[in-house]
Parts: structure tokens; C-alpha cells; sequence
């Protein structure tokens, strides 16, 4: 359930009441995720919520735009916010996510750099480092996939990135195991500043239904597509309305070429239906409602070097 959708259901008499009181020494903020394609934000993100609320695929630039996720235990609440991962822009829609990714780094609490303990870091995640230390937020660093590195990978990734910055704290974890995961939320909390709850308990997401119907529909194409159309996928939301029990939504999904198009709708249309059908499933699960979603696929070339396209698309803030 997004935001609007709780408070419309939750109305509240007065301002006062729109954040729950919270024990003394509640702790609460707002810690931005940053990192290289592929880095393992999003896996990472999705672990610390315990929900699915961002998707995920092997392809870079997965993510497109800022997505929050929340964590709410008595003692404490943590924003994640995952951003796309920086690198060298080749149109209007990377440089954009490079900009959004850039302006996570404002106004957050804390500030976690991802590395790849399986790669060298270079001068991509050198560039990311300044970044991260020009801030005034507290910082960690975090190495990604211990469960696939070698003990001299995870050493080697350490003695490279101690220094690219002054760090709070340095973590090695595994998003898909859940190894170190809990010794990394002990130090989050430990950097964050007494205060309200920012979101309702409850809430994993402050990501609109129509926002999510449309990543999760992208993910499936994604991972059907892995090499064929990542980067030329955009998916909208056209029209969504609750009846009863029921939600019914239909999605466009957007691409740059006609043979692009063909191989999306599939023989008898049966890939695009195979898309539909695992978005479907994801969905139900994640908005515990069932779902009615009709999919179709239109070309709309060199949308990716339009930023009316973008924008409309909802990848620009």
C-alpha cells in the first residue's frame, strides 16, 4: 500500500496526529544506498526490509529512480533509499540517473557505499567516493557478495577502499544469504539521530501502485530479455481502478525499435502474455490484492534521449 492510499484509509483529524509518538530514544533516518551497476543495492535493500520493494536483474541500471524502503522495529526506523548505480552516461536518461543518484546523497543521515567484493574497484567507484566524502553525513562502507568471494577477494577489497573515505564503519555481507546483514543494521542505527517515525508501521514502501505495477512489469521484461532490450525498456501505467476486491491495470510497455516490439509480443503474443502473468503474480503478493493486468507494447523511438519521454515515464524527479 503506497502512502496515499494509507491515510485515505487512515484519515487524520488533525496534524498533530500525522506521526505516531515514540518512546524516548526512538531512533530514526534516512540512509542513502550508492554504488556502481550492479553493486548489489537493490538485493541489499530488498533483504534489510524484508519485502520486495525494488526489483531487481543481473542487468545494470536496473534502477531508474530513487525507491524508499522502510524498516520499522520498536527501538528504531531506517529509510533505505536506492539509487541507480553511477556510470558513464550515453543519453538523457543516464545522465539523469546519475543526477538522481547524486542527489540522494542530500540530506540523509547516513551514507552506504556498496563495492563488489568479487571485482577491483577502479576509478568508478573512486569517482563515487568523492562524492560520498565531500558529504556531511556519516558513512559506510560495505563490501557485497561475501557468500561469493574468496577470503582474499573480500582482503584485497578492503585494503583498496579504506581510504576513499573517512568511514563510520566498514561491513562485508551477503544480501542473498543474510550473512553480516543484522551487524550492518547494529551500526546503521548506532549513526542515526533520535526521531519521529517517518512512515506508518507497516509501511515497506512509499512507492506508488502505479509506480510498482510498472517496475515490476520492467523487471520481467528484464530478465525474459537480458541482452536483447534492457536498456530501451520503459513501461507506463494507463489506467488503474480499484473495483471491490479487484485492482485492474493496464500497462503500455515502450520500446525503440519494431524488432523490439516483435520479439516482446512473442509468437501468438505469448511472450508478452508470459510477462503479464509473472507481473501478475509478484504483484498480488506484494499489494495483497488481486489483479487484473492487461499489457501492450508500442514503439517509441530514441525515447531515452527525450526528457518529455523520461519525465513521463517517471524517471526524472
Amino acid at each position: 500500500m503506497d502512502l496515499d492510499a494509507y491515510f485515505a484509509e487512515h484519515p487524520l483529524s488533525d496534524a498533530s496526529e500525522a506521526r505516531p509518538q515514540t518512546p524516548p530514544g526512538f531512533k530514526s533516518g534516512f540512509m542513502a544506498l550508492v554504488g556502481r551497476p550492479n553493486a548489489g543495492k537493490s538485493t541489499l535493500m530488498n533483504a534489510l526490509v524484508g519485502a520486495k520493494v525494488a526489483i531487481t536483474s543481473k542487468t545494470p541500471q536496473t534502477t531508474r529512480t530513487q525507491v524508499r524502503g522502510v524498516l520499522t522495529r520498536p527501538e528504531y526506523q531506517v529509510v533505505f533509499i536506492d539509487t541507480p548505480g553511477f556510470h558513464k552516461p550515453h543519453d538523457a536518461l543516464g545522465e539523469q540517473l546519475n543526477a538522481s543518484a547524486a542527489a540522494a546523497l542530500e540530506d540523509v543521515d547516513v551514507i552506504a557505499m556498496l563495492i563488489d567484493a568479487t571485482k577491483k574497484t577502479g576509478t568508478g567507484d573512486q569517482r563515487i567516493a568523492q562524492n560520498v566524502a565531500a558529504s556531511t553525513a556519516s558513512k559506510i562502507l560495505i563490501l557485497t557478495k561475501a557468500d561469493i568471494a574468496t577470503k582474499d577477494e573480500v582482503a584485497h577489497r578492503f585494503e583498496e577502499a579504506r581510504d576513499l573515505a573517512s568511514w563510520d564503519a566498514i561491513v562485508s555481507l551477503s544480501a542473498k544469504s543474510g550473512y553480516n546483514t543484522e551487524a550492518l543494521l547494529e551500526e546503521v542505527v548506532q549513526l542515526l539521530p533520535e526521531g519521529p517515525l517517518w512512515f506508518p508501521e507497516g509501511m515497506a514502501s512509499d512507492m506508488s501502485s502505479s509506480m510498482l505495477i510498472a517496475e515490476v512489469v520492467r523487471e520481467k521484461v528484464l530478465r525474459r530479455f537480458r541482452e536483447e532490450v534492457p536498456h530501451s525498456v520503459g513501461v507506463a501505467v494507463d489506467e488503474l481502478e480499484e473495483t471491490g476486491s479487484l485492482l485492474r491495470a493496464q500497462a503500455t510497455i515502450y520500446v525503440e525499435r519494431e524488432s523490439q516490439k516483435g520479439m516482446l509480443i512473442g509468437a501468438h503474443g505469448q511472450s508478452v502474455k508470459t510477462i503479464g502473468k509473472q507481473a501478475r503474480a509478484d504483484l498480488e503478493k506484494m499489494l495483497g490484492t488481486k489483479i487484473y493486468l492487461g499489457l501492450n507494447v508500442k514503439v517509441k523511438k530514441n525515447w531515452r534521449k527525450d526528457e518529455r519521454e523520461i519525465k513521463r515515464l517517471g524517471y526524472m524527479e
